[in-house]
């Protein structure tokens, strides 16, 4: 199977799991290798109604290493692809694309896609400061990341050199560093291979100094933020965990 290059063998293990099934409030979460899926769950993922066409879901399968889907009875409502691996020593969820579709559950389902991606870093990666990392569309998708510290850019904060370097090791696995303005955290076009695909239920009220980030996204070019975050170790143990 294909894991992420400098995995150790923690990583290894988290990768080697395959169809491992859960249950969050009547949501069906469950988790293979990305590799595995065959033509039909890639017409399925297609057909669900999100963001991504059968052209998006071909390439994540062979750029991401997992893939989860979340069921509500018979019916997909949401599906995810990333990868555990460690980006300059350290390690790091990179998240491929999340797409969750607008049903009346679809915020109990975001959570349980997150809640399974923070369960994958923990058994990667157990009693270690984790980064994660995705690209996003609109203010609104940032929910996913609700759980996360230290997240960057973020308001009244002036980001640092390494912060801006996680940056661009981002837009580098991501493919899309030329494109990529490490003083915005914007890659500007043809960058929309991936992202977080999410819509509540409720519109939430968001702040403009948020909103702010989002002014040099140009959507229709396929421009994308690239945000991230860390989830500490003691946080991690509680975020992963299975209810």
């Amino acid at each position: 199977m294909r894991c992420a290059p400098q995995r150790n063998k923690l990583v290894a293990f988290a990768c080697q799991i395959r169809d491992f099934r859960w249950q969050n409030g009547g949501v069906k979460i469950a988790t293979r290798d990305a590799s595995a899926l065959t033509d039909a769950d890639l017409d399925e993922l297609a057909a669900m109604g999100g963001a991504f066409g059968i052209g998006a879901v071909s390439k994540a399968k062979d750029s991401w290493v997992l893939a989860t889907t979340a069921y509500d009875g018979k019916s997909l409502v949401g599906f995810m692809f990333l990868t555990l691996e460690r980006l300059g020593g350290t390690p790091c969820v990179v998240m491929g694309l999340l797409s969750v579709k607008h049903t009346p559950k679809r915020d109990l389902t975001l959570k349980g896609l997150m809640t399974e991606a923070f369960h994958r870093a923990l058994m990667a990666f157990p009693d270690e400061d984790v980064v994660i990392g995705a690209r996003f569309v609109s203010a609104v998708g940032l929910e996913a990341f609700s759980s996360v510290a230290g997240i960057i850019p973020r308001p009244k904060y002036h980001a640092v050199g390494e912060e801006r370097a996680w940056g661009r090791r981002l837009a580098r696995r991501y493919a899309i560093e030329p494109q990529y303005d490490p003083a915005t955290f914007i890659a500007k076009a043809n960058a929309q291979s991936g992202f977080i695909d999410y819509d509540p239920v409720k519109k939430p009220k968001i702040a403009a100094e948020i909103l702010a980030f989002f002014k040099g996204v140009n959507v229709a070019k396929g421009g994308v933020l690239i945000v991230h975050g860390w989830t500490m170790a003691e946080s991690l143990a509680k975020l992963g965990k299975k209810r």
